[in-house]
C-alpha cells in the first residue's frame, strides 16, 4: 500500500521502518525540521518493560492528594475549563481499582517485553547505536512501606516471566556503586535486570536514516492543516506542501492525535500529561549512575546516557501548555543531587519538557480506528520509547494482513467503544 504516517517522533519513525520492511511505500510528515524534536527529544531514556505499569491503580487518588502537597511532589494539576481534561481524569479514576490495574498491567507488560526484544533484533540486524546500555533498572525505595508494597507488581512480573530481584541496601549498592555514598537514604530496591537505556532522539535520527535507505520519504517542516474524510475513509490530507493522498494513514502524532481525531468526529481518550527532564553533563563517572535508578518517592528516573545523566519525571496536567516551570526543575535537581551528589554539573544542565500522550487505562492505542483506513499508534504515555519498536511491528503486521507475534487485541481502540 501507499501509506502516510502522520508524526515523526519515535513512534512514527519506527512505524515507517517496519512498514517499509513489509514492502509498503511510506511517507512521513512532521511539522518540525527533523525527527524526534517534540516528546521524543529528551525523555528519561528508559527502555523498561519490567516497569511497564498503568498510572491508574488502587490508592492513587489518596496518593495524588499527598503528591500535590509535597514540596518536591511528582504531580501537578493546573485546572482549566477543559471538558476533555475532566472527562479523561474521570475515566482514569474509574481505572483505579485492583482488578483494572492488574488487567491493564497484564496488557502492557507483554507489549513492552516484545518491544524490547524487537529493539534488540533491530540492533543486531542494523548495527544501530544510540548510547545504549543493557544494565537493568533499579527502582529505589526510601521507605520500608514502599518496599513492602511491591507484592502486586511482583506477581505480574512472575506471571509473565520477567526477571526481577528484591534487593537490600547492599544489593542496591552492588548494582549501582555510586549509591554507597548515600546508603542511609534508602532501604532497598526492586531491580529489573532485563531493562535497557538509550538516547531516544539519537535512535530515532539514525533509524530515520535507515528508513530513507529503504525508500521512505520524509517531509519535515510540513504541518498537517486539514484531514479530509469521505464517508468513513480518509481521502487526503492538506500539508504545508500541498494535498497528499494514500491508501492508508497512520496517526502517530502523540498527544495531538486526539485533536485530529476529534476533528474527524472519532474522538479517542488520549490526553497530554507534561513531563520534564534535565540533561546533566557528567563530572565524575564513578559518582554517576551505571544505568537507570527510579527514585520511587519523587517518581523521578535518573539515567546514564553516555557522558550525560538524563533526569526525567513529573506528571503535570495542564493541557497543551509547554511552558517550563522552574519548580519542576528543582524537583529533578533535588532527586539526582540527593542520590548522586557530585556525579554531574547541575549548573550546566539543560531543561526540557514534552507532552506524553496518556490513555486513562495505561495501554496505548495500536490498531485500526473507527475510520476504515486510518490506523492509530498513540497513547503510550511515559512508555513511548519502551514500546515503540513493538507497537510499530504489531501495527505493520496488522496493516499487512499478518497475525502479530503477540496478542494485540486488547491494544485495539475497540476497547474504548464500550464504557469502562
Amino acid at each position: 500500500m501507499k501509506v502516510i504516517v502522520l508524526g515523526g517522533g519515535v513512534i512514527g519513525v519506527t512505524t515507517a521502518y517496519f512498514l517499509a520492511e513489509a514492502g509498503h511505500e511510506v511517507t512521513v510528515y512532521d511539522r518540525q525540521p527533523g525527527a524526534a524534536l517534540e516528546t521524543s527529544f529528551a525523555n528519561a531514556g528508559e527502555v523498561s518493560p519490567g516497569y511497564a505499569s498503568p498510572w491508574a491503580g488502587p490508592g492513587i487518588p489518596v496518593k495524588a492528594i499527598k503528591w500535590l502537597l509535597m514540596k518536591y511532589g511528582p504531580l501537578v494539576v493546573r485546572p482549566a475549563f477543559d471538558p476533555h481534561m475532566w472527562t479523561w481524569l474521570l475515566k482514569m479514576l474509574r481505572n483505579c481499582t485492583a482488578e483494572r490495574y492488574a488487567l491493564n498491567k497484564s496488557r502492557m507488560v507483554p507489549l513492552a517485553e516484545y518491544s524490547r526484544d524487537t529493539l534488540k533484533a533491530l540492533r543486531e540486524a542494523t548495527g544501530i547505536t544510540y548510547d545504549e546500555r543493557a544494565k537493568g533498572t533499579l527502582q529505589l525505595f526510601r521507605k520500608q512501606k514502599q518496599l513492602d508494597g511491591t507484592g502486586g507488581d511482583v506477581e505480574v512480573l512472575k506471571k509473565y516471566g520477567v526477571p526481577y530481584e528484591i534487593l537490600d541496601r547492599d544489593g542496591c549498592v552492588a548494582a549501582e556503586p555510586a549509591l554507597a555514598a548515600v546508603r542511609d537514604k534508602f532501604v532497598g530496591g526492586l531491580r529489573l535486570p532485563g531493562d535497557e537505556t538509550g538516547d531516544c532522539k539519537m535512535f530515532t535520527d539514525k533509524l530515520a536514516e535507515l528508513c530513507v535507505a529503504r525508500g521512505v520519504t520524509f517531509e519535515y517542516g510540513s504541518t498537517i492543516r486539514r484531514i479530509v474524510r469521505n464517508r468513513n475513509r480518509l481521502t487526503n490530507v492538506l500539508t504545508d506542501h500541498g494535498w497528499r493522498s494514500a491508501d492508508a494513514f497512520v496517526m502517530a502524532m502523540g498527544s495531538y492525535s486526539a485533536q485530529f481525531m476529534r476533528s474527524l468526529g472519532r474522538p479517542i481518550p488520549v490526553y497530554p500529561v507534561k513531563g520534564y527532564s534535565i540533561t546533566v553533563p557528567i563530572t565524575d563517572a564513578e559518582a554517576a549512575p551505571v544505568s537507570t535508578v527510579m527514585d520511587e518517592t519523587y517518581k523521578v528516573a535518573i539515567t546514564r546516557l553516555g557522558d550525560r545523566i538524563r533526569v526525567g519525571g513529573t506528571a503535570e496536567i495542564s493541557g497543551y501548555d509547554l511552558r517550563l516551570h522552574e519548580s519542576r526543575r528543582r524537583t529533578l535537581e533535588h532527586s539526582v543531587g540527593d542520590l548522586f551528589p557530585g556525579g554531574g554539573d547541575l549548573k550546566a544542565a539543560s531543561f526540557w519538557c514534552g507532552l506524553r500522550p496518556m490513555t486513562p487505562d495505561g495501554p496505548p492505542l495500536v490498531g485500526l480506528s473507527e475510520v476504515a483506513n486510518l490506523y492509530l499508534n498513540t497513547g503510550h504515555g511515559t512508555l513511548g520509547w519502551t514500546m515503540a519498536c513493538g507497537s510499530a511491528k504489531v501495527l505493520a503486521d496488522i496493516m499487512s494482513n499478518r497475525v502479530p507475534e503477540i496478542n494485540a487485541r486488547d491494544l485495539s481502540p475497540e476497547r474504548y467503544l464500550k464504557p469502562i
